[in-house]
């Protein structure tokens, strides 16, 4: 009898392990798919960021420290870091000049194309009326090309029949165009480029702004009006507190858009006259397609990286917020 009970004891137990063994199994064999399938359907979208992004860079990389003159890899000569000492100490190349355009355009989007967008996002945030087409209205021109952008402000900029100089002479304004136009004057030709930067993106950070602005509570709002604030404290102190990272996304998106310009510039420009609105894009391009330096070209590719990679983590320290020890936190 109890030899029988441990039998059937023995075999309930073996029994058991067996099922609990199948589940585990199962379970693995599962898991194990589903990482698979989750694989298979990434490597598409995987190999295109290797083949587009990754894979370039390492290759702009790699050329930089080669003195290449044409297209074949066949005739390149191992020049170590001579392309970048060229790059920062010729002043054929001007660099330096180019850099200084990007950072005036991208102080110029930080300090006056935001602050507007800003302006806008909490205006139209507060719901007055016709508030979407507003909206449109203003994102428009995100949607337009770039190239018929630059035509179309190659039109107004005109010296012969430009509407820029016809609305200035309907107002009175004569003889204030620059010796060669509006776009072949040292002085002015940065400033016209900034222009249509400006008409076409401060729409885009102003949706960007607006999506933050109505996400604000609403009882946040009440409160403070019921300790007696204005609406501009409000802005001041409740709004822009609270979408700060969304301003600090505008921000890095500002100064890295400044950085990497150059369809704007290649139509309205191509960085002159006498390379006064020369960036390290088209910069670039000269030296890969007219002067067939592709060595330096990667080397300008590579410091373009560089430079935005750096700008973004700056900007993202500057955001950071202090506790109350005085060290900074991240923001979420």
């Amino acid at each position: 009898m109890i030899c029988g009970l441990s039998q059937s004891s023995v075999r309930g137990t073996g029994k058991t392990a067996f099922l609990i063994h199948r589940k585990v199994t199962i379970g693995m064999k599962e898991k194990t798919f589903k990482k698979i399938s989750i694989f298979l359907f990434l490597l598409p979208a995987l190999l295109l960021f290797i083949g587009v992004l990754i894979y370039p860079i390492i290759m702009s990389v790699c050329y930089s420290f080669y003195d290449l003159r044409s297209v074949s890899t066949t005739g390149m000569q191992w020049c170590g870091l001579d392309n970048y000492k060229e790059l920062f100490t010729s002043g054929s190349i001007s660099f330096w000049r180019a850099l200084g355009n990007s950072l005036l355009l991208a102080a110029l989007s930080v300090f006056i194309q935001l602050p507007l967008a800003l302006g806008l996002a909490l205006m139209l945030g507060k719901g007055i009326k016709g508030e979407r087409a507003y909206l449109s209205i203003y994102f428009l021109p995100v949607l337009i090309s770039t190239v018929v952008i630059g035509q179309l402000w190659r039109k107004i900029y005109n010296p012969d029949y430009g509407i820029l100089n016809a609305v200035l002479s309907l107002l009175g304004i004569n003889n204030v165009m620059p010796n060669g136009g509006w776009l072949g004057n040292e002085a002015s030709a940065l400033w016209c480029v900034f222009i249509p930067t400006l008409w076409q993106y401060v729409g885009y950070h102003m949706l960007l702004m607006y999506a933050g602005v109505r996400s604000v509570s609403p009882e946040l709002r009440e409160a403070a009006k019921l300790d007696g604030a204005t609406d501009a404290q409000v802005d001041w102190y409740v709004v822009i507190p609270v979408i700060k990272p969304i301003i600090k996304v505008s921000v890095i998106f500002a100064v890295t858009g400044s950085l990497k310009s150059f369809d704007l510039i290649y139509v309205l420009t191509n960085g002159g006259p006498y390379h006064a609105t020369e960036v390290p894009s088209t910069l670039m391009i000269n030296m890969l397609f007219l002067r067939n330096r592709y060595g330096m070209g990667s080397t300008i590719a590579v410091m373009l990286i560089l430079l935005c990679f750096a700008f973004a983590l700056l900007i993202n320290w500057a955001f950071k917020e202090k506790d109350i020890y005085g060290k900074k936190e991240h923001v979420e």
